[in-house]
Formats: C-alpha cells, sequence, structure tokens
C-alpha cells in the first residue's frame, strides 16, 4: 500500500523532532475516522477533559479495541482501549498501531500518564489528529512516544476533530468556554405572545433535540426572567439521557429564583449568579437546600457581568455552555460578542407585531460589526428539518489549527 505523502527516509535512531513529517497511509484516515466516532460518545460528559477517542489496532491491521474518555474524564481514552483488550489481543497488539484523537497525557492526573501506557502496550505506531493545547503538553506526549522509538504520525483529520473540541480549545486559549445560544422561535422571529404565557414554539421532535443538545454541553445558563415566566426543568427527558442533564447556572442579581422553582428539584446542581447587594441571609437560604451562589460584579449598566460569569465558568473547567434563556439575556451576550453558535429553531407559526422578538435591540457599533467585519459574520454551518420545524446552526468563527486538514 502507498502512502499518501512521500516517505522521508528515517534513520535508526528517531529523533522526536521528525515526527510531524512522516507519511499516513488510507488505513489511517479510516481507524482515525473510527476514532473520532468514539470520542462524540464522550461529548458532554467528559467533565474538564477533552472527549478523546482511542482505536487500536493489530500489527496485521485487525481492530482490537475501541475507547473513549469516561463519565467526569475518567478513565482516558487510551486506558479504556487498553483496558478492554482480551489477553490474546494483548499479544496482538505489540508492534501495532493506536490511533488517537488527542495527543495522550505525560502528566500524572486522576490517572498515570497514557504516554507511558502505550509505549507498555509494545505499540510500533501512533496517529493522532491532533496535538493537546494544553499548555501542559506542548507537545511532550508526541516527543516522548518517539523518543522511544515508536513512529508518530499527527494531524491526520485535525480539522474535524478540532471541531469536536472546540470548546476545550476556547478555554484553553481564552479562559472560558465556548458559548452557544438556542432560539426557539416563529418563523417572523418572535418567541412568545403578548400575554407572555408559555407555549410551545416547536413540535415534539424539535424538543426532542434540544434535550440532546442539552446532553452534549457542560452547562446551561439561563435568567431569572426565565425562571419566573416559564418554571423550567432544563433537563434532558429522552429516554437514555436523564442522567446526563448538565448543571445549570442562573443569572440572578437579587436572587429571585423561587425555592420551589422545578429546576432545583432535577437531578442536575444548581448554581445563582447575583449581586452584591444581596444580603448573606437571603444567600445562605439557598445553599441550606443544596445551590451554590456565586457574587458577580455588576457591569456599567448596573447588571450582572456577563464576562465575569463567563469567565467564572471557565475557571470551573466548563469547556461548552448553552444559554437558554430570553430577549434580555441573549441580545446582552449578542452585545457583549459573547457569542461563539447559535442554534436556531424554528416553527412556521406567524405571531405578528404584537409579540416578544427573539432578539432585541442591537447597540450601533456591534451592529456594524456584526453586518460589515467578516470575521464577526455569523455563517451557516447546518441546516435540517426536525418534524415540521427547522434547525439552522450559525458559527461565528472557525477552530484554526494553523495546519491543514489531512
Amino acid at each position: 500500500m502507498k502512502p499518501l505523502l512521500k516517505k522521508s527516509l528515517v534513520t535508526k535512531e528517531f529523533k522526536a523532532q521528525d515526527f510531524r513529517s512522516n507519511p499516513f497511509f488510507p488505513d489511517d484516515v479510516r481507524w482515525m475516522r473510527a476514532a473520532i466516532a468514539a470520542s462524540r460518545q464522550a461529548v458532554g460528559r467528559s467533565g474538564v477533559n477533552p472527549p478523546v477517542g482511542c482505536v487500536l489496532i493489530s500489527v496485521d491491521g485487525r481492530l482490537l479495541s475501541v475507547g473513549h474518555t469516561g463519565k467526569g474524564g475518567v478513565p482516558h481514552a487510551e486506558r479504556a482501549a487498553l483496558q478492554s483488550l482480551r489477553d490474546a489481543d494483548r499479544s496482538a497488539l505489540q508492534g501495532g498501531t493506536a490511533y488517537v484523537t488527542l495527543e495522550p497525557c505525560t502528566h500524572h492526573g486522576k490517572t498515570p500518564p497514557c504516554s507511558n501506557a502505550l509505549i507498555g502496550a509494545g505499540i510500533k505506531r501512533l496517529v493522532v489528529a491532533l496535538e493537546d493545547p494544553d499548555p501542559r503538553m506542548n507537545g511532550g506526549g508526541l516527543d516522548q512516544i518517539a523518543a522511544a522509538n515508536i513512529e508518530v504520525i499527527s494531524g491526520v483529520l485535525q480539522l474535524e476533530y478540532a471541531e469536536i473540541i472546540s470548546g476545550f480549545i476556547n478555554k484553553i486559549k481564552h479562559g472560558k468556554p465556548l458559548c452557544s445560544i438556542k432560539i426557539a422561535a416563529s418563523i417572523d422571529g418572535k418567541i412568545a405572545l403578548s400575554d407572555r404565557k408559555k407555549r410551545w414554539i416547536t413540535g415534539l421532535p424539535m424538543r426532542r433535540y434540544v434535550h440532546f443538545l442539552r446532553s452534549q454541553v457542560d452547562a446551561i445558563v439561563t435568567g431569572i426572567g426565565t425562571v419566573l415566566a416559564d418554571d423550567p426543568e432544563f433537563n434532558c427527558r429522552n429516554a437514555g439521557l436523564q442522567y446526563d442533564s448538565p448543571p445549570i447556572y442562573v443569572l440572578d442579581r437579587l436572587l429571585r429564583t423561587p425555592p420551589n422553582a422545578k429546576l432545583f428539584q432535577s437531578l442536575q446542581t444548581v448554581t445563582l449568579f447575583c449581586g452584591n447587594s444581596v444580603p448573606d441571609k437571603r444567600k445562605a437560604r439557598f445553599s441550606n437546600f443544596g445551590a451554590t451562589v456565586v457574587v458577580l460584579p455588576d457591569d456599567s449598566t448596573g447588571k450582572l457581568d456577563i464576562c465575569a460569569a463567563l469567565q467564572y465558568l471557565g475557571s470551573q473547567g466548563l469547556n461548552h455552555v448553552l444559554i437558554e434563556a430570553g430577549t434580555e439575556i441573549v441580545t446582552a451576550f449578542l452585545n457583549a460578542d459573547l457569542v461563539d453558535q447559535i442554534y436556531w429553531t424554528q416553527s412556521n407559526h406567524i405571531l405578528g407585531a404584537d409579540t416578544l422578538a427573539a432578539v432585541g435591540a442591537i447597540n450601533p457599533k456591534q451592529m456594524n460589526k456584526v453586518a460589515i467585519m467578516l470575521e464577526n459574520k455569523y455563517t451557516q454551518s447546518c441546516h435540517r428539518v426536525i418534524g415540521s420545524d427547522r434547525l439552522t446552526i450559525l458559527k461565528k468563527v472557525l477552530i484554526n489549527s494553523g495546519k491543514a486538514q489531512a
């Protein structure tokens, strides 16, 4: 089988700095796709860690094992794949290949280094999609494995995998999670009638999709207005996803959330963001029944500083948060230029002028940026019909790793 790239001469003493020019083969793309598919099983479930997939292949090309990052980040994908090997397959892995979506770790955390585990397993080739952006790594895992005379190939399908861990990359680079907004609107962009009573805008199939989407993120952020108006549960109610409901964060400057709100009755944890003016006695009332209260500074308009909220979420290790809120919160995040993705779900209803718009007034400065500056333009990455409704996914930026996709 011919390599896709011209194979350069490699001396017997393998040099770590040479691995980025090593050739890859058609089967490398095939098995990396399988590793990326495995990584998707961990999206929204890997805690502070990125979702990673690992595929182990014997020296004669047989699939031996598949693993992905476990719940809460443990075990790592490499160890999950190695632990599932049968005794006979452990021998078959000698001289084989490991396909890992992200550079194996070299540091001791909840688990020992995965780089040592792969070296000890006797593989002769390691193929990775992406080098770990974590500064603790900086290519160290690939260097260590290459120094053990294991052939290392880096960059196979890296852009495809970078899209999956875009939240993790954003957190590492900017200290805050990827921020997505979900909007359920009519065809004319309205989210409620003038009486503000709760009604479903989209149908059941689309609502099931939203429950699935919740299972794919690390937190839901909402506002006190939505809690008071709709009393939502914000959980995943699809069969099999009940335990994948993410934590809930409520922007509630005066701590007006009712103690009997439905969100407190669900399995996920609840955190309330409040302002400095809230008395300690009121804060303690929520702490007594399990909620966490975090004090945030006010912004220049006297409202909670949502930039500070995102920085706090990043400090907690969250990779991707979903904003499910009303017009005021949605507009505030857009005006602050904090929205990376928009999940726009749209029904076939027309609600008319005397109704509540999905997005409020955008300040002129921000409108000029959105409308004119190319780097701030939201571009459509997906459009599909779900039931009788439409889903459009819009993204502001694409992850750019600086390398061409394999």
